[in-house]
């Protein structure tokens, strides 16, 4: 079971054939625990843009009564994108989220905020990012959570696991999730890890061009929608909100149930 925001909901993984048109590291995680366990379930309410007020009150009581075994929660990443934000109360109420959620027996997944380091716009973010981070490795050690601490994965201070936008992860960035994710749960994959080649250093000219590109085309779209309250999240709904056994084929389920959903319509 995964619930959180768009880090879970596979954003910066496009793929057509997944719900949503993104894949991401829990649906990759999810194909291979069902071949480890053909009889094993999976479902993923996770929603990009996603506040964690929103998470606890949409997708947590469904996520519960469904009995999971095991859930993923990524939560706060967008609280923290703004400045106005209390993280001190945030922090509250993800660990009464928290509690909740390991309350239920199931082993929960908690994560870390990877620190980014990169363009000085985003230094006010980066310390708050820490502060979180801080916080969230106290909270799921008090309550037996499983922490899987994504800032010290430092492999991803590759620019090419990420977005354009600096804030999802790319392609190769998920799939690298999903390996590690895996690995620290005991479970044998068979997902295939490029290596890649040593990042080549900008010059200063490149870097500067590259740097008010990402402000123009990421930055200040992103403080406009933010300004006009408009969110992504709010024109979909959760790729797997019925639990299914990925062993039958993640793509065959999916068309299955565009198919069904058109007959319906």
């Amino acid at each position: 079971m995964a619930i959180g925001d768009s880090f879970t909901e596979g954003i910066g993984d496009p793929n057509a054939y997944y719900p949503n048109g993104f894949r991401g590291w829990a649906d990759r995680m999810a194909r291979q625990m069902g071949r480890a366990d053909e009889s094993w379930e999976y479902a993923n309410l996770a929603i990009r843009s996603k506040f964690l007020d929103q998470i606890v009150e949409e997708q947590i009581q469904p996520a519960l009564a469904m009995a999971p075994t095991h859930i993923s929660f990524y939560a706060g990443g967008n609280d923290l994108l703004s400045l106005r934000t209390d993280l001190g109360g945030l922090m509250d109420r993800y660990e009464a989220a928290l509690t909740r959620l390991t309350a239920s027996g199931a082993e929960v997944l908690a994560f870390t905020a990877f620190d980014t380091r990169t363009t000085w716009l985003l230094e006010p973010l980066r310390r708050r990012v820490l502060a979180f981070n801080d916080a969230v490795r106290d909270i799921a050690a008090a309550h037996g959570a499983t922490l899987l601490d994504h800032t010290l994965m430092r492999e991803y201070e590759d620019p090419r696991l990420w977005a354009r936008d600096r804030i999802h992860m790319s392609r190769q960035g998920h799939k690298r999730m999903a390996a590690f994710v895996l690995q620290e749960l005991g479970i044998p994959h068979t997902l295939k890890i490029t290596e890649l080649d040593p990042w080549a250093p900008r010059g200063l000219r490149r870097a500067i061009e590259d740097e008010a590109k990402f402000v123009r085309g990421e930055v200040l779209p992103l403080v406009a929608r933010r300004l006009r309250g408009v969110y992504d999240g709010d024109r979909v709904g959760p790729k797997w909100p019925e639990p299914f056994r990925p062993a039958r084929g993640m793509k065959r389920v999916a068309k299955e149930r565009a198919l069904a959903a058109q007959q319906s319509a």
